[in-house]
């Protein structure tokens, strides 16, 4: 699908005279064949349907219905983490060597430094769950549901600074214009909901202690494809979407009427001119008068048990916190919402790093945890795939002043870690390794062409079959490069 196509799929009076002789022979068919009948009421479903997938898909079955994708945005620390490395207590403060760094870029935030000196984390490590998966005491509520968790320690990105890591992570390209995965993901298979979009996108709140870098649309942008595919940001404190009530004075019957009304015009304006762009609109008014309704019950946790909102934390009674983004997309799963993307902003410790991941991952650790089992004790975590990673790793020597106490680490896109739960994924499991400086990759590297071609698959998707016309190439969310599935981290 693209406009021209689009443009081209115009019914015209030669189209509707050669097709309704093949529509008349669909009839006699129907009559005679029991299994064309019921293939013709299929396809009147999907047609019902306000999101339908394109023709095909999924490829195959998927073991995922639905992404929840965990964008911890800055870059956490893999050394302080999930990558252990006991060894480099031997090492504090002495020059990282020169055998490991092999010459490769550093940003210019560390660059003019006179030594590169080795900080271990101050943190403890320990193991957890039946195979045994070393986490920091970081993330004690994530350490519950380590046997639920593929724990991929080896992937690395081409990106070093936060923007253009960010935008290869989330759309896999560098250069801004391309449609994020929810996109894609929304575009080739759709959505099961009529009364909510089928990619929706929460921004929490964090720390005022931390910096943040700054959230662009285009990580949740359709770029290339069809508007109507952008992910739907609700905002965090406040109403969830701006003028969901009706003016004072204005019924839902009102609206409707006034509704209808446009989409009138705005046909008239597509059979004249043809732009795909036109039954956008009509589309998404439609889908704002919906939202209408299904917001405020999506948003509504009075009806949430004691012990799921005890699950949650103290914390999921504040809106706008990462808990209830965490319960909130936990309500979107059940409503069969194709892709929910939670950014977490606040991750990029280049100095005071002791401090201020501590406060983060207290800010996100129960609700990830909570997210896991609540998914799990619905039945829910089987179909839907739970992604947690940021856009790069951080360096094992300090930048700044070292101490004993208190470093900070620069950017480093050579190696970190993601993990991934739920539909398709083999929990309780590492994949991957590190050298003892958490510098190289050791074993099993995985680029993010890799795990995106993962994650399709999980969807049912070939990443190889699904590509859209763009600038005279088959663009591809896996990229042109080679991409392999993770074979090994698969249920």
């Amino acid at each position: 699908m693209n406009p021209c196509h689009d443009y081209l799929n115009n019914l015209t009076r030669r189209q509707f005279f050669s097709g309704a002789g093949l529509a008349m022979g669909g009839v006699a068919l129907n009559l005679l064949s029991p299994r064309v009948r019921a293939a013709a009421v299929r396809a009147q479903a999907l047609e019902s349907r306000v999101h339908p997938p394109l023709a095909g898909f999924p490829h195959f079955a998927p073991k995922a219905k639905r992404i929840i994708y965990l964008h911890m945005n800055g870059g956490p620390s893999q050394l302080d983490t999930f990558d252990y490395k006991p060894k480099l207590q031997d090492y504090f403060d002495r020059e990282l060597p020169e055998s490991i760094r092999q010459g490769q870029r550093i940003t210019t935030m560390t660059s003019g430094q006179a030594r590169f000196p080795v900080a271990p984390s101050i943190f403890k490590f320990a193991q957890h769950g039946k195979n045994g998966a070393w986490v920091s005491e970081l993330l004690p509520w994530t350490a519950k549901v380590v046997d639920e968790l593929a724990i991929v320690r080896s992937v690395h990105t081409n990106a070093i600074n936060h923007d253009p890591a960010c935008t290869f992570l989330m759309t896999g390209n560098e250069v801004p214009g391309k449609a994020s995965f929810g996109s894609w993901i929304s575009y080739g298979l759709g959505s099961e909901n009529n009364d909510l979009p089928a990619f929706v996108v929460l921004t929490p709140k964090f720390s005022p202690k931390v910096a943040a870098q700054a959230l662009f649309t285009r990580m949740w942008s359709s770029g290339f494809l069809p508007t109507k595919f952008s992910g739907v940001a609700l905002r965090a404190q406040g109403d969830p979407v701006l003028y969901l009530d009706n003016p004072a004075g204005v019924d839902a019957s009102t609206r409707r009427a006034m509704l209808d009304s446009l989409a009138q015009f705005n046909q008239l304006a597509h059979a004249k001119h043809g732009d795909p762009e036109t039954l956008t609109r009509i589309a998404q008014y439609e889908m704002a008068f919906r939202m209408q309704t299904s917001v405020p019950d999506l948003t509504d946790f009075s009806n949430e048990s004691a012990a799921t909102l005890d699950l949650y934390g103290p914390a999921v009674k504040e809106p706008g916190s990462f808990a209830a983004s965490c319960l909130l997309a936990r309500r979107l799963a059940e409503r069969n919402v194709r892709v929910v993307q939670i950014l977490h902003r606040g991750w990029d410790q280049h100095g005071t790093l002791p401090e201020h991941l501590k406060i983060q991952c207290n800010d996100t650790d129960r609700g990830c945890y909570a997210l896991i089992a609540d998914l799990k004790q619905r039945g829910l975590l089987d179909d839907t795939l739970v992604i947690w990673a940021g856009e790069f790793g951080r360096t094992v020597y300090s930048q700044g002043t070292l101490t004993r106490t208190n470093y900070g680490r620069d950017h480093h896109p050579r190696c970190f870690t993601v993990w991934m739960a739920g539909g398709g994924v083999k929990g309780g499991m590492v994949y991957g390794e590190t050298d003892d400086f958490s510098y190289n990759i050791a074993r099993d590297p995985v680029s993010l062409f890799d795990l995106n071609a993962t994650m399709l698959h999980c969807l049912g998707i070939d990443h190889r079959r699904f590509s859209y016309k763009f600038q005279g190439l088959d663009a591809r969310l896996s990229g042109v490069e080679p991409a392999n599935v993770l074979q090994d981290i698969l249920a």
